[in-house]
């Protein structure tokens, strides 16, 4: 059966019957599938008689399906059974996991009120218990919020209510987070508390040391395989991502956050040989496929995050997180090796160069004062002893002097 599109939207006609039919989209399920309506009769049980009339029914599928007890919905189950089935589908797992939790303030804090009660004074008075009672970082305040703006944008799109209230207050500013990463030498104070003598201590040696020096994502090096490492030629190529639920639940996915995350990275030499000889420690450990790995699962981020805290206290340097270290790499390229905007950008897969002006502008401060000692003695500078323009303007005096210009700017007459 070949199903031929007509000028109604979603009614389509059946190339081998002649008949016409709906197609109603209806959302996604928990599982983020999606649900259609299908039908080829009205509501008498007939079929159509023509393609309008299969669009009327197809927008009386959809009115009903949108206004079921529409006077007494939540926006708890709103958000339950319309709004986080549709995100869910539209977005990489990994992303609706991290961006679950926001949404699922608004839930918690909202609960069974109903979702056309919630007015601008309610949105007002959620955005005030954000910055004051909720214990929330400004920064964190600011992410919620405006999860619970887009989650009242999709209601607005569905038709469950007429407008979005939220977008009559304001957001709430990010303020100006600071992230925190190692310098050089407090990256050495860590390598230096790292005893190399057991299998288990070398992993972590060897996971801080390839983030530190390669600046990936950390759910980029937990995926990172040996089969995307060339040890011939020195090349790592980040072209996958994961999903991690726990040692044996997690998904290896192609997708990664940009067109640009998909990149080959240098290593340098000194970094290769490192992972050459940690290559084949794994080998005698039966470990052949994960890189960051010391029983062939990938490394979990919460015990990157419990390595970086022990041995930040035992260094006595601030500690850090994954994004931290990712950040200490911007710091080392920059600062440490003099690289440019543009290799930065790539080495980190930034969508544009512009992104990474955007959170490391401030890093390449240094080179301000590189470039204003190179252009000391770069030119000859001489002015002429005598002009050779006539000039003509009311601004120009016969005695060379210039109208409205301090003295010690106007030419001096030479004296006989």
């Amino acid at each position: 059966m070949t199903l031929i599109k007509t000028r109604y939207a979603n009614v389509y006609k059946d190339s081998n019957t002649g008949k016409f039919l709906y197609q109603v989209f209806l959302g996604r399920d928990a599982l983020g599938r999606s649900r259609f309506k299908k039908g080829r009769r009205n509501q008498l049980r007939k079929p159509f008689k023509s393609a309008r009339e299969a669009y009327q029914e197809a927008q009386r599928i959809k009115q009903e399906y949108l206004n079921i007890d529409l006077d007494n919905i939540s926006y708890s189950y709103f958000m339950k059974e319309k709004f986080l089935p549709k995100y869910r589908g539209d977005v990489e797992a990994t992303t609706y996991e991290t961006h679950k939790i926001m949404f699922l303030k608004g839930i918690d804090y909202f609960e069974d009120m109903l979702l056309k009660k919630i007015t601008v004074a309610e949105c007002e008075e959620y955005r005030t218990w954000l910055l004051t009672n909720s214990g929330y970082s400004q920064s964190y305040a600011s992410l919620v919020y405006t999860a619970f703006r887009q989650s009242l944008d999709y209601a607005v799109e569905i038709k469950l209510i007429p407008s979005n209230p939220a977008l009559e207050t304001k957001a709430i500013p990010k303020g100006r987070a600071v992230a925190k990463y190692w310098t050089k030498v407090e990256f050495e104070k860590v390598l230096s508390c790292i005893s190399t003598d057991s299998f288990y201590e070398q992993l972590i040696y060897i996971t801080f040391l390839f983030f530190y020096r390669m600046g990936c994502r950390v759910s980029e090096g937990s995926a990172l395989t040996w089969r995307n490492v060339d040890l011939v030629n020195g090349k790592v190529s980040f072209i996958q991502n994961i999903h991690y639920k726990n040692k044996m639940d997690y998904t290896i996915s192609p997708y990664l956050k940009n067109d640009a995350s998909r990149r080959t990275v240098t290593l340098d030499n000194e970094l290769l040989q490192v992972l050459k000889d940690w290559k084949r420690l794994q080998e005698k450990y039966n470990v052949k496929n994960f890189v960051l790995s010391y029983d062939d699962t990938p490394l979990n981020k919460s015990t990157l995050s419990r390595w970086l805290k022990k041995y930040a206290q035992l260094a006595g340097v601030p500690r850090v997180n994954g994004r931290g270290l990712r950040h200490s790499n911007a710091s080392y390229l920059i600062a440490e090796l003099g690289a440019d905007v543009l290799t930065v950008s790539h080495r980190l897969g930034h969508k544009t160069p512009m992104t990474t002006l955007k959170y490391h502008a401030h890093m390449f401060s240094d080179n301000d004062l590189v470039i204003a000692s190179k252009m000391e003695n770069s030119m000859s500078i001489q002015p002429a002893e005598k002009s050779e323009v006539e000039f003509n303007g009311n601004q120009y005096l016969g005695d060379g002097k210039i109208v409205g210009m301090p003295k010690v700017c106007q030419n001096k007459k030479k004296t006989a």
